[in-house]
Parts: structure tokens; sequence; C-alpha cells
């Protein structure tokens, strides 16, 4: 978004000047989802500030100021609306291809986001001042320039929009969403609505006749999820459908409408909880309806985490098809899929190499009935998880996996990457470094470069995962034939970076094939 020079003398600007006030205005005026979370709007009359998406009166533009984060607002004065609840806008998603400062800003901002997201503690500006190899004043310096606030500021109001969210929107005790939103203690967390908000955590409860109950295994606690449009929901369905696994994931209905349901397992401090999940998307409005199970409450920040990274929901479509668009004109609304769960999401990889996607199906269903673990849902079909890495990783299970079908150098792969997660010398989520896990994928037996890029495509959401050894890619980029395909995809690629994830599933899809 470019500025105008010089601004209009009827709407005020304030904090990054990559905002455009008029464009602004406008989006804000018509209540456009696609700029939800990209922008939020102070008004200067009431003390509030705003999602674009907010449906009460449209403020005069002389009261109107814009910023880029939730902080900048805070900063100013600012308190989130409780109509639009600004927590529910979807995050942006921080990159750069160019100005040291603004990767530095952003790499800040991304781990401290997602730390709290998470419900976990964030990690110091120190700790991330090392892996970047800068001082840690530095650090803040870029991080204050870039964002017009202190990291202090950022993460605090991190941490109250987190919990103003579980406090409406979850049964979490008091004490359970300071935890859950990174506050050391329930007496911080009342003391910081009181500074910021003049409310207490209670006032945020909804009355008791619109609380969900979660007395029955069979009653799921349900969320809404936003994104911004637009989404190909029926490209991104499909995929999830030509891969699922009965037992683990059932599919009712068809098309965007389809209901998709499956089990999960969550790592809770020395245990795993055994659940499920229900996913249906909102085909009028730009919402996710997520079920949980009960019984996955103790984990419901980093599962609602998880299901966003899976999900793709705060992808930023305009941004993509600014890079991809000319050459790609159909993937408006092109979707990255991610994964649950990482292991999971690699063993189904390595299944999959150098065979249709039908034959690693068939495979992945005989693991899961051979070495999947029973699990409790409230339908028949759903009955099993995928095998665990500890279960995968055992000697007596390579004989297993050979009386269905896999061949001895998967099994080796698969046991190598099992004992590796299992150890935790391998991590396999979004938080992970890449390039340290890609040489570890690497070094494994049987991973080459197409799977390991394919793994940290969907389980790292690295957005920039450009495998040039793909047949498929070579096939829909029309270079199969060429003296060095390779070099060719290569070089054809240069043009889609930093999202060259989203030019490779467009390809896919132009091809109506997978590889």
């Amino acid at each position: 978004m470019n500025c105008p020079e010089p601004s209009p003398p009827h709407i005020r600007r304030t904090g990054p000047q990559s905002l455009d006030a008029v464009r602004c205005y406008k989006a804000m005026a018509d209540r456009d989802a696609a700029w939800d979370g990209i922008f939020f709007t102070g008004v200067t009359s009431t003390g509030i500030y705003c999602r674009p998406v907010c449906r009460v009166k449209l403020p005069r533009a002389t009261n109107c100021l814009f910023f880029e984060t939730p902080a900048q607002a805070e900063s100013h004065g600012f308190r989130p609306c409780l109509r639009c609840r600004p927590e529910l806008a979807p995050a942006r998603r921080f990159w750069s291809t160019t100005n040291a400062g603004t990767v530095l800003a952003e790499f800040a901002a991304k781990h401290l986001h997602a730390a709290i997201q998470r419900g976990r503690q964030a990690p110091t500006m120190t700790t991330l001042a090392t892996q970047l190899g800068v001082s840690d004043r530095h650090l803040r310096r870029m991080f204050a320039l870039h964002w017009h606030v202190s990291p202090v500021q950022y993460l605090q109001t991190q941490r109250l929009l987190r919990a103003k969210q579980w406090l409406h929107d979850s049964p979490l005790s008091v004490a359970q969403v300071a935890k859950a939103s990174g506050f050391r203690s329930t007496r911080r967390m009342y003391a910081a609505f009181a500074q910021h908000y003049q409310l207490s955590p209670g006032q945020l409860r909804p009355t008791r006749n619109q609380r969900q109950t979660t007395s029955s295994n069979s009653a799921p606690l349900t969320l809404v999820l936003h994104y911004r449009p637009p989404c190909q929901i029926g490209a991104l369905w499909q995929f999830f459908k030509d891969r699922s696994l009965p037992g683990i994931e059932s599919w009712q209905g068809e098309g965007p409408h389809a209901v998709l349901r499956r089990t999960v397992r969550w790592p809770h401090e020395q245990d795993v909880i055994c659940g499920w999940i229900e996913v249906q998307w909102d085909t009028e409005r730009p919402w996710l309806h997520l079920g949980v199970s009960p019984n996955l409450l103790p984990v419901l920040p980093d599962l609602v985490a998880q299901v966003r990274d899976w999900l793709d929901l705060d992808a930023e479509p305009a941004a993509v098809a600014q890079v991809i668009g000319p050459d790609f004109p159909n993937a408006s609304g092109q979707r990255l899929p991610g994964g649950l769960d990482g292991f999971e999401l690699a063993v189904r990889a390595i299944l999959g190499q150098q065979i249709t996607v039908k034959a690693a199906r068939t495979l992945g269903q005989r693991l899961v009935n051979a070495l999947g673990a029973p699990c409790e849902t409230p339908w028949l079909e759903l009955s099993r998880t995928f095998p665990s890495a500890a279960t995968l990783a055992l000697e007596e299970n390579a004989a297993v996996m050979g009386s269905l079908g896999v061949v001895r150098q998967r099994q080796k792969a698969i046991q190598g990457l099992a004992r590796a997660v299992e150890s935790g010398a391998l991590q396999l989520h979004a938080q992970a470094p890449l390039e340290p896990t890609l040489q570890a994928l690497l070094a494994l037996p049987g991973i080459g470069p197409w799977t390991a890029h394919y793994i940290a495509m969907r389980a790292l959401r690295w957005l920039d995962a450009w495998p040039v050894q793909d047949v498929a890619l070579q096939t829909a980029l029309g270079v199969r034939q060429h003296p060095t395909p390779t070099k060719a995809v290569a070089q054809l690629g240069l043009a889609w970076q930093p999202f060259r994830s989203y030019a490779l599933i467009a390809a896919w899809q132009r091809l109506q094939t997978t590889p």
C-alpha cells in the first residue's frame, strides 16, 4: 500500500507511513473483509479502535486514525471495540525480502505473536537477538522504528487481546486464561485489564445463558475463526479429501459445504490428550466454524493456533496475488494446505514418495489400521489416531510395516524420522528454524530434497518452498523437455518469491494432478 503525497487534509494519519488513509477509510466504509487485520481504526470521538469489518455506524473521516497493529492503537490511548473484537482479526503474515531492519522487526514480532497465540511464554528480546546475531539494543531500536511501539507494549497488547478472546469464547477459568495468555499470574492480568481497559476480566464473560457447557463428551466447544477473503475453499477441501484416511478423518457432505471431522493427539505437560475436532466453512461470511471435544480444553490455545496454520487462515490473498497473479490468474484466494501434526504429515510424505496419491493413501490407511491408537468419538467411523513417533520408532514395527507393503528403504526413513522426533532432535512445527530443520531432514536416510521441501512447506509453513525436482511442477511449467529442467524451474521461480509455495500449489492445480 503506497501513500499518496500529500495526504488528503480531511483524513488524519498516524503511525507507519505505509498506510494510505484514503484507501483505509474506503475499506472501512465498504466493510471490506479483505482488509481485516491489515489495519485498525481509532475513533477519536469514542476512544475505541475497531476492525474494518465493524458493523457500527461509520464515523466521520476527521475522527479516524489508522494503525497497522492493535499495539499502536492502544499506545495512543484507544481501547478495543467490544462489538467487532479486534482480537478475532486474522493475524498479519510478516515477510520481507529487502530492508534488513524490517526483517529484524518482523522476525521479533512473529515470534512474540506466535508464543502468545499458542499460550506459551514469550521469548526475551535477548534470546531473539542472539538467534539473529545482533545486539539486544539494536533489535529493540529496529522494533520501535518499524512498529512505533516498544516490544513490551506490543507484547502486552497481544496478551490482553488473547485473554479477552478466551474470556469471551471459552469456559476456561480466569487462572487458565491468564496462563494461556502469557501472564505470569492472575493478579497481573487483573492489573493489566484495569490499567488498559478500565474493566475487570469478569466483565467480559458472557452471561450464564450464553455460556457453553462441556458436561458431555459429545457436546463440543464451538468457536468461530475469521479469515481474509477470497478463499478457494473447494480447492483446499478437495486437496485434503484426496488424501484423507478413514478412521482418523471423516467427511460429511460435498464441496465447500462439507464437514470435516478428525481425531487429534495433543501433548499436554507429561501426557498426551486424544480428542477430535469438527470443521465447517461458513459460505456466507469469512468465518470458519470449529468444534472441539471438551477434553482438549487444556490445550485449546495451541490447538486453535495450529488449526489456523493448517487451513492457512492468516494468509494475505492480496499480497500473494500481487506476486503470482500475473502468471496464475486463477489462483486468487489460493491457500497453502498445512497439517495438524508435523510428524504425521512427514510420515505420509515419505509413504507418498514416487507413487500416486491414491497408492500413498492406501499405505497410510494400512498403517493407521495396524498401528494407530484407539480414540473415542461420537462417530463410529472416527475411531483411531495416527501412529505416534514412539510407536513407529520401535524396531519390531519395521516388520509390521513390511507386511503392510512399505518397502525397506521407506521403513528406514520412517523409523529414522520417528526416532529423531521422539528424541527431540527434530521438531516439525511452524516455530522450528527452517535451515537447521531442512538439514536435519536431509541427513535422515531416504529423505531427499523434494520430501524435505514438501515437509517444510506444509509443517513448517515455509511460504517459499520450491522443489525444482518435482516432475509435476516441471510439466505444469512446460519445461519437462528442457535440457536442464531443474535449472529452468529455478529460474522461473525467481519471479514468484517470496510466495513460491503458493505458485507450486497453483501449478499443481493447473495440471489437475499431484506429484
